[in-house]
């Protein structure tokens, strides 16, 4: 009965439009308050234990980077170049959407800012050209789901810390994921495009194609120094973050010119709001994370589970089905932490990479942040294109269709995923 009360009242809370953070503490702090053996300062204790990680201080850095380089025109020089890239084809737009998306997922490891920062650029100028603003927001919203698959990753980074598993072996998993999602996205837009009548812009000349290249250069550079550097043992996650903040500043403010000291206030306050924000849903989630292990509801979804199947492929598809309802009403970093930690035992016992498993998890979570009710992408791309949600939602259905089949393909072809990290760690 304790146990229903404890999954019940969370539910409930998030049901009622409780902050998620509000809703892990609430319920946290109602459990203890009602068990006699346990004492309330073990809230607290568990929340600073959550968060006191050094790889954790990898998330403002990231955060800021990506803040950093929107206001120094770097993701308008990605949207040149990718416009160069693909821009003529049909659906040129929706396509140069899709590719500056993935550029700049490379760099913020965030897919709110990945939303915010190309959807910014292409939406207006998706509507200009006659694309219905559902279609183009709906697109926007997924796209920017591969922020959190391509290196570098925050809710990877989270996974990582959570389960103990390499982070760079993470990074370097979720790219190929992340790459074949975009294509997905490309396919699906040109086969719109088409039948809507979305042409695409002129084919550029070769000294257009050389300036966009040009400027975007060293733009283009940022994922290979932050991955390079941590596959090289050159620094860590965190300091990898640091370096990406410090060659933001170098290339917006010095070299292309565009960053003011005017706007180092605003993106200050929203890097530490976000992560105010990403670092108390850590902190309450894993309280709630200690109470659900106390209680041993862990061990029953394990037992519940092993119940069902002993067989790895259809339990990556109950995972799979579990963790894309999850997706749709919670967001990405308490998901990871309760869930990863409870999965990871049986995931082990079933002989599944740690790994692989980790890239399965954040891929169906990202798929989330662009899924009606809550999906965070979602909200972003329908501010920016000013339409109703309800019609973006139903824009955005096949979209994720798309992705859906690139998540079963990655599946049952594990070595999409692992053949990267093999590579480099021998694994």
């Amino acid at each position: 009965m304790t146990d229903l009360v404890l999954v019940g009242l969370l539910l409930g809370l998030l049901a009622l439009s409780v902050p998620v953070a509000t809703a892990f503490g609430l319920t946290a702090a109602v459990f203890l308050a009602l068990s006699t053996d346990i004492p309330l300062t073990l809230i607290p204790q568990q929340m600073f234990a959550g968060v006191d990680s050094t790889v954790l201080q990898a998330v403002p850095f990231f955060l800021l980077a990506g803040g950093l380089m929107d206001k120094g025109g770097i993701s308008l020089r990605l949207v040149n170049f990718a416009n160069t890239l693909v821009g003529w084809v049909t659906g040129g737009l929706a396509m140069v959407s899709v590719v500056a998306s993935m550029f700049f997922a490379g760099i913020s490891g965030s897919a709110a800012a990945d939303s915010a920062a190309i959807g910014s650029v292409m939406i207006p100028a998706m509507e200009k050209k006659g694309y219905a603003k559902d279609f183009a927001a709906a697109l926007i919203a997924c796209a920017g789901t591969i922020g959190t698959m391509i290196p570098p990753s925050i809710p990877m980074i989270i996974y990582g810390v959570s389960t103990g598993t390499s982070i760079g072996a993470l990074f370097i998993a979720g790219a190929v994921p992340g790459v074949l999602m975009g294509l997905a996205l490309m396919a699906h837009s040109y086969g719109v495009s088409r039948r809507r009548g979305y042409l695409g812009v002129p084919f550029p000349s070769a000294r257009e194609a050389w300036t966009t290249l040009r400027e975007a250069a060293l733009t283009l550079l940022m994922p290979v120094i932050i991955v390079g550097g941590i596959l090289g043992g050159v620094f860590t996650p965190t300091e990898a973050a640091a370096v990406a903040v410090f060659y933001s500043v170098v290339l917006g403010g010095f070299i292309y010119r565009e960053l003011r000291w005017q706007h180092l206030p605003e993106i200050l306050v929203t890097t530490g709001v976000s992560t105010g924000i990403v670092m108390f849903i850590i902190a309450t989630s894993t309280a709630y994370s200690w109470i659900l292990a106390r209680r041993g509801i862990p061990l029953l979804l394990a037992n519940g589970f092993t119940g069902v199947t002993q067989n790895p492929w259809v339990f990556l598809i109950l995972v799979n089905l579990l963790l894309l309802a999850v997706g749709t009403v919670m967001e990405t970093v308490p998901s990871i932490i309760i869930f990863a930690p409870v999965l990871l035992p049986l995931v082990k016992q079933l002989g599944i990479d740690p790994v692989f498993f980790g890239v399965i998890m954040v891929v169906n979570l990202s798929m989330g942040l662009a899924s009606p009710p809550s999906g965070a992408t979602l909200f972003v791309s329908t501010a920016i294109a000013e339409e109703s949600l309800d019609r973006v939602c139903r824009a955005v259905w096949p979209l994720l269709f798309s992705m859906i089949a690139i998540l079963l393909l990655i599946t049952f072809v594990p070595s999409l995923v692992l053949w990267l990290p093999r590579l480099v760690y021998g694994r």
